[in-house]
């Protein structure tokens, strides 16, 4: 039964569809995996075992029914703990809200459910979303951190608990775990994916995050996500594009590329360096070297300035009737943020546009900035969630970014490249990235065996 936790989201959509596998067997399945091994990852905050069975046997009725199957139709999905979630508890990560209840679903959530799927339960965060870490610990080696803040989502996808989940990104939360668990992870531009029921870090910055075991099965879940939503101001109405196609359709053309080191490349580990150098090499002409101007290397202080007033002021009322039941690191970026001035607030969101407006006319030549997802394989202790220094600029610029998992470094841990994007063109991104998966080595299943 286990087996059938290893299907990929799309694969599973079919064979339920066909009747070649039930809502219910699927679900008993990855319930099954869990059972196994969340002892060691434990990558869930709240399971109800007996309540997702009950909605995996709802979906199967529906089909026996005749009627209609929404595009996730009986699919197993993680909620990253910083969703609402209406008929589960929700706590953030944070001792203050043990037991929340919130009165009904995130947005994200509803139109998860409206698809069909079937939500197993809610995947361990960091404290808010911010640095202090959860109990996850990494699938490959336990000794490992899992990243942040999405830890538990990460976790539980790489592991194969669970073939899809939702995590959030506000500097490098969903990238990072992705790539040190070996999931695919994917951060949508700025505004596709509603956040409305998401616990926000700063509005600014706050994207919804997905994590899938391959290309294919992030546009499908990018197809069910995205869209306009008047609860979330900084999403927009458009005509909801084929992700799920796109993704799946080969280019016209071999894509072109351009490699950027990022004025960071210096903290990248010489096993990282030499695998996106080799990609850029087998890629030739179609992913030549692209510098970024020297100003560029401020962008850490930028979003740094951006994220800790917009976390003093969203965090305002807890750190006021709680602050002794924070962690000693929330405090602190609480606290820097209460110093913060409106002068740089202003200025960091500024030089951002200017940042994004440079990488625009970058993207305009190219299909995907091909950099690092990480400097290097997840470390060892779990006091942190490791460096998300390669995540930063593209986050403070909201452009889409997916790292895919491509190779494995010393101990069997994951390595991933990063694939950036034209803000709004995710379509492509996603086209791009599943065309350069494949080409060297194919759509990914768990990351481990165990």
């Amino acid at each position: 039964m286990t087996d059938l936790a290893r299907l990929n989201a799309a694969a599973a959509v079919r064979r339920i569809a066909a009747g070649a596998v039930s809502a219910a067997a699927l679900t008993a399945a990855c319930l099954a995996r869990i059972a196994k091994r969340e002892p060691a990852v434990q990558a869930w905050q709240f399971l109800d075992p007996e309540q997702a069975a009950r909605e995996a046997e709802a979906r199967d009725a529906a089909r026996a029914a005749g009627r209609p199957l929404g595009a996730l139709h009986g699919v197993p999905v993680g909620i990253k703990d910083i969703f609402d979630t209406g008929d589960m508890p929700t706590e953030y990560g944070s001792p203050l809200y043990a037991g929340h209840r919130p009165r009904q679903d995130a947005a994200a959530v509803r139109r998860l459910r409206a698809a069909g799927a079937v939500v197993l339960g809610k995947t361990v965060t960091t404290e808010f979303a911010a640095r202090h870490p959860g109990k996850t610990r990494n699938p490959h080696d336990p000794a490992r951190t899992p990243g942040g803040s999405s830890s538990g989502s990460a976790a539980a996808v790489a592991d194969g608990m669970v073939p899809l989940a939702l995590g959030s990104q506000t500097v490098g939360s969903t990238i990072r775990p992705g790539a040190y668990c070996g999931a695919v992870a994917y951060k949508p531009s700025f505004g596709l994916i509603t956040r409305a029921g998401m616990c926000p870090q700063s509005r600014f910055l706050d994207h919804v995050g997905l994590f899938a075991r391959s290309v294919e099965d992030i546009a499908l879940l990018t197809q069910v996500l995205a869209g306009d939503d008047p609860d979330d101001p900084d999403t927009r109405p458009f005509a909801v594009d084929g992700f799920a196609a796109a993704a799946v359709t080969p280019p016209v053309r071999a894509p072109r590329f351009a490699f950027v080191k990022t004025p960071y490349w210096d903290r990248a580990e010489p096993a990282m360096q030499a695998a996106l150098t080799a990609i850029a090499a087998d890629l030739g002409g179609a992913a030549p070297e692209r510098d970024l101007p020297p100003d560029f290397a401020r962008s850490w202080d930028k979003i740094l300035a951006i994220l800790e007033s917009d976390m003093a002021h969203n965090l305002h009322r807890e750190y006021e009737r709680g602050r002794d039941r924070l962690s000693a690191s929330l405090r602190a970026l609480i606290e820097s943020g209460r110093r913060r001035t409106a002068v740089e607030y202003l200025a960091a969101q500024a030089q951002a546009r200017a940042y994004g407006a440079h990488l625009d006319r970058l993207l305009s030549e190219v299909d995907a900035i091909l950099t690092p997802a990480i400097a290097g394989p997840a470390p060892v202790g779990h006091e942190a969630t490791g460096d998300p220094i390669f995540c930063t600029l593209w986050t403070l610029c909201g452009l889409p970014a997916i790292s895919l998992p491509l190779w494995t470094a010393g101990g069997g841990m994951p390595l991933s490249v990063q694939l950036v994007g034209r803000r709004g063109a995710d379509a492509i991104l996603l086209r791009t990235a599943r065309w350069l998966h494949l080409r060297l080595g194919g759509e990914p299943g768990p990351a481990t065996s165990r």
